[in-house]
């Protein structure tokens, strides 16, 4: 039981540190272009909801800006639980170099991150420009690079 913990809290780790990352890329990138902040994760967040069938409670405002606090949630989650998934490959023996390891993880992270929204037909990626994929790759390859190396530095 103590290694499952070990393992969920590196890869919780991990998963925090990349996300913090991504994050601070994202920031970087909205200030130096000076393009808005997305409302994809709220958009996801109320497509979610109705997809489940729950309702965002609330008048109009309320709603809006629960659902700009649960879009970064999910993206919160989306993060921390490829680091967990990441820390479990690790356990179970996967032990790639770490250019294979960070090109793993950028893909897993970027599906966790789109796959839902795109099911949600929140956004296609089909449609994306190159400048989109880059805003969107870059984040997650640093997610992917800081994860990495917080797993790599928590293993025995």
């Amino acid at each position: 039981m103590n290694a499952i913990l070990r393992t969920v809290a590196a890869g919780a780790a991990a998963g925090a540190a990349g996300t913090t990352v991504l994050n601070a890329i994202t920031y970087l990138d909205m200030a130096v272009r000076a393009r808005p902040a997305s409302s994809t994760p709220e958009e996801s967040a109320r497509r979610l909801a109705r997809a489940v069938g729950m309702h965002i409670p609330g008048d109009e405002e309320q709603q809006q800006n629960r659902a700009a606090g649960i879009g970064p949630l999910l993206g919160l989650a989306a993060g921390v639980g490829t680091g967990v998934l990441a820390a479990g490959a690790r356990a179970l023996g996967w032990r790639p170099g770490r250019a294979v390891g960070i090109a793993a993880t950028t893909g897993v992270v970027l599906l966790a991150a789109n796959a839902p929204m795109t099911v949600l037909k929140v956004t296609d990626p089909r449609t994306w420009s190159a400048a989109d994929w880059a805003s969107d790759i870059l984040p997650h390859l640093g997610y992917a690079i800081a994860a990495d190396a917080v797993l790599r530095a928590l293993e025995p």
